[in-house]
């Protein structure tokens, strides 16, 4: 039953982001220009929706799907982690025309080339993890 959910889930999400032309390589170029607010705006939206999210849970103390205290953690604040992390992020963007969320999308939609940034995607994921201990804190 959960996996229903969670597909159900999945294409509403994928529904939007083809609505709302997120998965554009366009749109995802004219934001990288510095041309059009569509996509900011896109984002703004999503940062503002997962903060009032987070603002509810813990106010109405809502539980994990497991039953137990939703706990976040707090992150470790540093210039460098997010400045470099946020670059690569960034240039892969703007190199593939696709941020994680869209990549998934743009597969169902048939655009089968987007599979070999998947399998890049879960690759940097994965060497990321391998060398996260060896890095500097």
């Amino acid at each position: 039953m959960r996996t229903l959910f969670y597909l159900f889930i999945g294409t509403v999400f994928g529904f939007i982001m083809t609505k709302s032309e997120a998965v554009s390589w366009f749109r995802i170029q004219e934001m990288f220009r510095f041309e059009s607010f569509h996509m900011y705006g896109i984002i703004g939206t999503a940062v503002v929706t997962g903060a009032l999210g987070v603002f509810l849970a813990k106010q109405l103390k809502i539980k994990a799907i497991t039953g137990d205290e939703l706990k976040l953690n707090p992150k470790n604040m540093s210039i460098p982690r997010y400045l470099f992390g946020g670059t690569i992020f960034g240039l892969g963007w703007a190199m593939t025309g696709a941020c994680p969320g869209p990549m998934f999308t743009l597969l169902g939609h048939g655009v089968w080339m987007i599979g070999i940034v998947i399998l890049g995607a879960v690759l940097g994921t994965y060497l990321y993890g391998v060398f996260r201990p060896k890095l500097p804190h």
